[in-house]
């Protein structure tokens, strides 16, 4: 009778030691998070994770939209005899030659046509441009802003660098010279806002469209 109870006592026993085998030993199925699976093995020294610097802040890039707004500050007149503000089109954003954008806007007139001083302001700079051909450069009488036009036929008599012109006064006359097709008689105007005016020729370029289209 003692030897049946030891042979049943030693049974039970190994019963007992395999099912520890079995629960230590199972594997993780495939999709099981290994996070979530005890293991006799050592845990390993954590190594510190190497700090990351946050990414660079993105450096603005120049924007149209974010211009000085001058809309309701700047009274100017359509620097074209004759053109009314529903004649105008918007074509400061259209794309031209070279990947440039226009940064201004066309005003189509017979070849001609009497170009007016878009406000008062200082003549500052006659200039032949090659994509411009004959071209006006005025300083507003503020300082602040530079009206420049071009493809202009010629300038008119007696116009000269220093002069102060008034709003409304003849300064040229449209054309088609620099890089406008032979007949695309128009003038090509731009307004930059410059805070050196010495360098007239740099400058943020503001939309005419919204200061003319009143």
């Amino acid at each position: 009778m003692r030897s049946i109870s030891r042979v049943v006592v030693v049974l039970f026993f190994c019963v007992v030691c395999s099912n520890c085998v079995v629960e230590t030993g199972t594997q993780a199925p495939t999709n099981a998070d290994p996070r979530l699976v005890r293991s006799n093995s050592p845990s390993p020294t954590p190594t510190p994770s190497p700090s990351i610097a946050p990414p660079p802040a993105e450096t603005p890039q120049p924007n149209p939209d974010s211009a000085p707004n001058f809309v309701g500050t700047v009274n100017l007149i359509i620097p074209v005899t004759g053109v009314r503000s529903d004649q105008l089109i918007d074509t400061f954003s259209d794309a031209r030659s070279e990947g440039r954008v226009h940064d201004a806007i066309d005003i189509p007139a017979p070849l001609g046509t009497s170009v007016l001083a878009a406000g008062d302001g200082e003549i500052i700079k006659l200039f032949q441009s090659e994509r411009g051909g004959t071209t006006i450069y005025q300083l507003s009488a503020d300082k602040k802003l530079v009206f420049y036009y071009a493809h202009l036929q010629s300038y008119a008599p007696g116009l000269a660098e220093g002069q102060l012109k008034r709003q409304g006064d003849v300064i040229a006359y449209v054309g088609d010279t620099g890089n406008a097709a032979p007949g695309n008689y128009h003038l090509h105007f731009s307004i930059a806002a410059v805070s050196d005016p010495k360098r007239y020729w740099e400058g943020t370029n503001i939309n005419p469209y919204p200061l003319l289209h009143r």
